[in-house]
């Protein structure tokens, strides 16, 4: 049997079909608004013998539905009016349009418009799939009617609510014909009774899946059982995984470039079902903005819960760095944030361990130029950003941090090679860069760079 998705729009209607043995819905291009779109979308139906549509259901980022969605509820009702013995299911969507384009882009370099429509149905109707699965996992029934409540707990999104009894309009085109839509109607429901049989153990494996993919990366234990602790705490943790790696989420960043960044950073097992966790719990429009600290060991709902709540303001600080700032600026600002002078020069006159710092120390950890002052070593390596702390974290985390910054963007810029390829080592294309980026307006960097190179 087949099921029908659609992404209606206003000039295009996508379209996308999935069989109910696999489960997995796959685009099936487009229908251009025009007049035809009814006679268009009872062909389809027709050409894969089925009586079950699913539409998406716009929903702003705060999960309100919007005028779109009252454009889709009233076209659903003219289909449903022309169409005997049809059901219709609404399945909440947000941004399918921006995540099909990502689709198409990994995919190809050029695509059509009607092809990201399409690839957008596909997505609302796979949507749809895993909450029948959903569904089926909480033994609750597979009819129609009992599916289209079970999968849609908000406004709505029940048929019976937008229609007339029992999901259906009636008509002077179907009410001639009611028996044998009602033997048509049994024979589905009889259909899906025994794919839910048939299907169960399908199902119990892909919940298992899913559960799985929910679960923390990696299994360890850690000294400090918050960020804060291990920031304040004296000592450090012993594992290397075990440090909280700081993750930002910006605002109006989507919940698939969010999900795909913690895949990246090692943080999640799954994207898919990271996404497929915050739709079934209704939790998308609740992830906050801020920059969380986050490690390995936490399950994707735990993740989930930190997000929710945010990150309380009275816990943080923020230390901007402007680039070309001095080390005696810095040292000013983080005095005024509350650090002593004395915490500050004893963490000026640390040795830091960094790929970056290459050439500041020989191999019995001096300074390579003894004639340089201890406590200016680190001039040049403190990238200026701005950074996000936690209340009583260490002088000495604060400049690791803010080293460990600058290494992530000599390692994806290349930059170490570029000042290779100049005659410059890493050390000194630094110092020439600090100076520079001091010294001289944004505008005019490039000429004074060639002047210091040609001299040197």
């Amino acid at each position: 049997m087949k099921i029908i998705g659609l992404d209606v729009g206003t000039v295009r209607i996508g379209v996308a079909r999935a069989d109910t043995a696999t489960k997995i819905a796959i685009p099936d291009g487009f229908i251009n608004v025009n007049g035809q779109e009814i006679s268009e979308i009872q062909r389809k139906l027709r050409l894969y013998n089925s009586n079950i549509l699913v539409m998406g259901m716009p929903r702003s980022n705060n999960g309100n539905q919007t005028a779109q969605s009252e454009f889709v509820k009233q076209f659903a009702r003219q289909v449903a009016a022309t169409i005997p013995g049809l059901k219709i299911y609404f399945q909440d969507e947000s941004l399918t349009s921006v995540e099909a384009e990502r689709r198409l882009k990994a995919r190809k370099n050029n695509y059509q418009k009607g092809e990201i429509d399409a690839e957008s149905a596909s997505i609302i109707l796979q949507d749809f799939i895993e909450r029948m699965q959903v569904a089926l996992n909480n033994q609750q029934s597979l009819s129609p009617a009992s599916l289209g409540e079970a999968n849609n707990n908000s406004d709505n999104q029940n048929p019976a609510s937008n229609f007339t009894k029992e999901e259906e309009v009636t008509s002077s085109k179907s009410s001639k014909k009611q028996p044998k839509k009602k033997s048509f109607m049994k024979k589905i429901i009889i259909a899906l009774v025994i794919l839910s049989t048939v299907a169960g153990l399908g199902a119990f494996g892909a919940y298992t899946w899913y559960e799985k993919q929910l679960a923390a990366p990696k299994n360890f234990s850690c000294k400090f059982n918050s960020p804060a602790a291990a920031a304040t705490s004296e000592g450090s943790e012993e594992n290397p995984d075990c440090h909280y790696q700081k993750f930002e989420i910006k605002t109006n960043q989507t919940i698939g470039d969010i999900a795909e960044n913690l895949k990246k950073a090692g943080l999640i097992r799954s994207d898919f079902a990271f996404k497929t966790y915050l739709k079934l719990s209704s939790k998308s429009a609740k992830i906050k903005a801020g920059t969380y600290s986050l490690r390995a060991n936490l399950s994707a709902k735990e993740i989930v819960e930190q997000m929710e709540k945010g990150v309380a303001s009275s816990e943080v600080f923020n230390l901007t760095v402007l680039p070309g700032e001095t080390l005696k600026e810095i040292k000013q600002k983080l005095i005024k944030l509350g650090y002593l002078s004395e915490q500050i020069d004893t963490a000026l006159l640390k040795k830091y361990d960094s790929p970056v710092l290459k050439g500041l120390y020989d191999n019995e950890g001096k300074l390579t130029n003894p004639a340089q002052p201890a406590n200016v070593a680190l001039e040049g390596y403190l990238y200026g950003e701005t950074y996000q702390f936690y209340k009583g974290e260490t002088v000495e985390h604060i400049f690791e941090t803010m080293i460990n910054q600058l290494n992530s963007v000599v390692v994806a810029n290349h930059i170490e090679e570029k000042f290779q390829k100049r005659g410059f080592s890493l050390r000194e294309g630094l110092i020439l860069a600090s100076i520079i980026q001091k010294e001289a307006h944004s505008e005019d960097m490039p000429g004074v760079s060639m002047v210091f190179q040609n001299r040197l």
